[in-house]
């Protein structure tokens, strides 16, 4: 082998040492998931677009909101937002083993199926689809916190009020904690909605917090 061979070879056989050091000193600084870390007990919320921000900063919702107050409060737990604007209780259903799985949560709030009442879907599949939610979550030994919803007049009388009684019903045969109706105070003023009439104004969240709170920390002891 020539000189000019060997010199070139011992170069990128430095080069290669110094990279290889480079990525472990990166590598060695980087924080630790949160995964990781292990931290904390776990509040899981599982969600539509009105616990998912919609419209507003993620740090503007009631969802975030509530997870400052937590850490002021009761110290120890952490909050994970699974929520998806747009989800629909059936989605809810396929998604929540995965997050059960993922986050091992001990309190599971579940706050969805106002996406079912927009369309219409049969008040028998969303029930089904809120019990398999709760079933799930108590099966991994959490605890829940089933979140209501009401639809407007509009959808007819039997649809509406059928809507609501699904929340009770299936909090009553699971005896699972209830907040009724995640809106209920703000639903009466327009003001407090973005311009579709259906997602509220960062404004209002924290409403929404101080209206949840109340059902959520007893599950925090």
């Amino acid at each position: 082998m020539s000189q000019e061979y060997m010199r070139e070879r011992t170069r990128a056989s430095g080069v290669l040492s110094y990279l290889v050091l480079t990525l472990a000193v990166l590598l060695t600084a980087l924080p630790e998931p949160a995964e990781a870390a292990g931290s904390g007990r776990t509040v899981l919320v599982m969600g539509d677009s009105l616990s998912a921000a919609y419209g507003l900063a993620p740090r503007e919702g009631w969802v975030a909101l509530t997870a400052e107050r937590m850490a002021q409060q009761a110290p120890g737990w952490r909050l994970v937002n699974a929520s998806v604007s747009g989800e629909t209780t059936a989605g809810g259903a396929s998604r929540i083993e995965g997050e059960l799985a993922r986050n091992r949560p001990e309190v599971v709030v579940i706050a969805l199926g106002g996406n079912d009442g927009l369309r219409g879907l049969p008040l028998k599949q969303t029930r089904a689809n809120l019990e398999k939610m709760v079933r799930a979550a108590k099966s991994s030994g959490a605890r829940v916190l089933l979140v209501g919803m009401r639809m407007p007049p509009n959808l007819g009388k039997a649809y509406t009020e059928g809507f609501a009684a699904n929340y009770r019903a299936v909090a009553e045969a699971h005896q699972v904690a209830l907040l009724p109706f995640l809106l209920e105070p703000i639903a009466l003023d327009r003001g407090a909605f973005q311009a579709d009439n259906i997602h509220p104004v960062a404004a209002v969240q924290p409403k929404l917090r101080d209206h949840v709170w109340p059902a959520l920390a007893p599950l925090l002891k």
